[in-house]
């Protein structure tokens, strides 16, 4: 008894305590890897860490076991600091098979810990990763620290009393890996058995064996005569304000924004859609959610989804639609006869990679340009683009509140990385939401449907059938004293220019832009937009600790541009621009304010690491000094 006593306390002395760390979950798209870092995340946060993540799928459904291309993967950052991002280099990798380490070894930091199912690294499986030879035995992982495991022979020993076939034995392999996970970092599994428990409530063989392997993997854990140098990790609780917190991917948040924006404005919601990665969870995440004044349809095709959500404005309700940038050139057409006929929409576009089907589950910044211009005719219409997943919250309250008080379609502008990555979101206090209630024309006399408010250049809004204000509007031009078609090509001037002065003018309603670190003037300004903030902040933050002058300016209104951000650019001697596309917001910085700006661009699918903008401040500023 005395000897096993103080064998466990060895073993519990073997700890590390760390500031944060990066995991990393990989393998085949069959193995639940994405589940398996969900639940991890829901521990983790349980425990009071800060963090955040990001999933990273294939665009096949199902890709052929074992290959490179299938291989799905789920990271996540967490620390006692704050953190912004979903991590940079990994600390432990788990790897299920050797697809998934050779796609992904080259993320892990020399001396980091590799965890990876033995049992997986078959001559098939080693020929389809393009392995000459087994790297568990060619000493090619020798900077590593590795926990090879032949884990599916724990997993059928584990889950044997159920009774499973040995592919649904098999199946419970992840929740092995991350009862083994939880034990190393020392996370409460109760979490993970709730959600199990109410997932297969009419299943309790399947949750009672995924239940056995997550406790056979803790167990591994404890009871192991485990390699020397792997340890647990212990990391301290993040000191966050007083609240009730919740996980949140950015579909959620955009999603529960938009229904926020709704009771806010006081209006019935539509939101059409046509299922698109990486759009439709935001559609998936509505539907649950008709309690609310929303309503959804999901239309047969792009055109039919941005139409149907016309229809709905028109009708005096708040259309909706959204996209990735495939379907938003689709609804091109249908934006433009929302901006010609003045009725509010919103438009959510949830960018992904590269031209035509491109990189569908992969993340990139390549629509701004057609968010801007991406239309026929001059069709101005507001841009504004959330930052992180739970800024895609209050994003789409502002949305909603800038199409309806200026009677315009609104584009808002999200991505892959931002829809599917989460953080913690501690949940605000509703009553401190500021109301703008909508307001629709009632008064007969004198109506017409181009009447206008002075101030905002929005024309009235007035609900077909009600007695009085009947009235039509469509795509061709209306005269702007009457609302009746125009072909006067004076007239056409004076509503093209109206349309741009009521863009133009939301200048004046939005907030000034300020830093969101450093100074509001120095030797470099590193300006984002979108998702890169993360990657950004954390940049500038710690150039910052090493005594640079650098400041972070993140833009969430890119159309119109805040009034004083070009008064703001002068004020520094050169700009760095980092961005997920060849450069298309640094040209719009350029073009408008004529300063000495840089782009840092981005293209391969995956979010900027935080190293990556850091060693472009250094370049940036040891540039500055040698030339000075």
């Amino acid at each position: 008894m005395e000897l096993a006593e103080e064998k466990l306390d060895e073993h519990h002395l073997d700890e590390k305590e760390v500031v944060d760390v990066v995991v990393r979950f990989a393998g085949d798209s069959g193995d639940g890897m994405q589940l398996t870092g969900t639940n991890f995340t829901q521990a983790t946060a349980l425990y009071g860490n800060d963090l955040s993540t990001f999933p990273d799928f294939p665009a096949e459904i199902r890709a052929p076991v074992g290959a490179t291309f299938g291989v799905s993967a789920f990271q996540i950052y967490f620390g006692a600091e704050d953190v912004t991002t979903a991590g940079d280099a990994l600390d432990v990798l788990v790897a299920m098979n050797p697809a998934a380490l050779v796609t992904n070894i080259a993320n892990l930091v020399e001396g980091g810990l590799v965890i990876v199912d033995r049992g997986a690294f078959t001559a098939k499986n080693l020929k389809k990763a393009k392995y000459q030879s087994n790297p568990l035995e060619d000493s090619s992982l020798d900077g590593f620290r590795v926990l090879d495991i032949d884990i599916s022979k724990q997993v059928l020993a584990a889950v044997e009393s159920f009774g499973l076939t040995h592919k649904g034995a098999l199946r419970c392999k992840n929740m092995w890996t991350l009862g083994l996970v939880m034990w190393l970092f020392d996370r409460d599994r109760q979490s993970t058995i709730d959600s199990l428990n109410a997932k297969f409530s009419s299943k309790p063989e399947i949750a009672g064996s995924n239940i056995a392997a997550l406790n056979a993997g803790h167990a591994y854990g404890e009871t192991a005569e485990l390699p020397a140098g792997i340890h647990v990790y212990k990391v301290p609780q993040a000191k966050v304000s007083p609240g009730t917190y919740r996980n949140v991917t950015g579909s959620n948040a955009l999603a529960w924004g938009l229904i926020a924006g709704s009771e806010l404005a006081d209006i019935d919601l539509l939101f059409a859609s046509y299922p698109i990665t990486p759009a439709s969870n935001l559609l998936h995440e509505l539907v649950n959610h008709r309690d609310f004044n929303i309503n959804t349809f999901q239309a047969e095709d792009e055109i039919a989804a941005v139409c149907a959500a016309i229809g709905a404005s028109f009708a005096g309700s708040l259309g909706i639609t959204s996209s990735a940038g495939p379907g938003i050139a689709l609804k091109a057409e249908g934006i433009a006869l929302a901006a010609a006929t003045e009725l509010p929409l919103v438009v959510v576009d949830t960018q992904r990679g590269g031209p035509s089907t491109g990189l569908p589950t992969k993340t990139e910044q390549s629509d701004l340009n057609m968010a801007l211009y991406g239309r026929h005719g001059d069709t101005p219409m507001p841009v504004i683009a959330s930052s992180t997943p739970i800024d895609c919250f209050e994003v789409a309250i502002e949305a909603i509140r800038l199409a309806t008080k200026y009677m315009t379609p609104v584009m808002l502008l999200s991505d892959g990385y931002l829809a599917n990555a989460a953080e913690p979101w501690k949940i605000p206090d509703v009553s401190t939401l500021e109301p703008f209630p909508v307001s629709h024309h009632s008064e007969a006399e004198g109506f017409k449907p181009s009447l206008r408010d002075k101030d905002t250049l929005a024309r009235v809004w007035a609900k077909p059938g009600t007695a009085g204000l009947e009235h039509r509007i469509g795509g061709i031009e209306k005269s702007y004293d009457t609302g009746d078609i125009s072909y006067d090509p004076s007239n056409h001037q004076k509503m093209t220019d109206m349309r741009h002065a009521k863009v133009a003018g939301i200048a004046n309603d939005i907030p000034l832009q300020k830093a969101c670190l450093g100074e509001e003037s120095g030797e470099l300004a590193v300006v984002g937009w979108g998702s890169t903030f993360g990657a950004i902040h954390q940049a500038v933050k710690r150039a910052r600790s090493e005594g640079l002058d650098v400041s972070h300016i993140h833009v969430r209104y890119l159309s119109p541009l805040p009034r004083n951000l070009g008064e703001i650019l002068h004020n520094f001697e050169t700009v760095l621009v980092p961005e997920m596309n060849t450069g298309q917001f640094v040209h719009l910085v350029k073009s408008e304010f004529l300063i000495d700006a840089e782009g840092l661009n981005k293209v391969a699918g995956q979010p900027f690491k935080i190293g990556e903008i850091l060693a472009a401040i250094h370049k940036k500023l040891g540039a500055m000094e040698s030339a000075s």
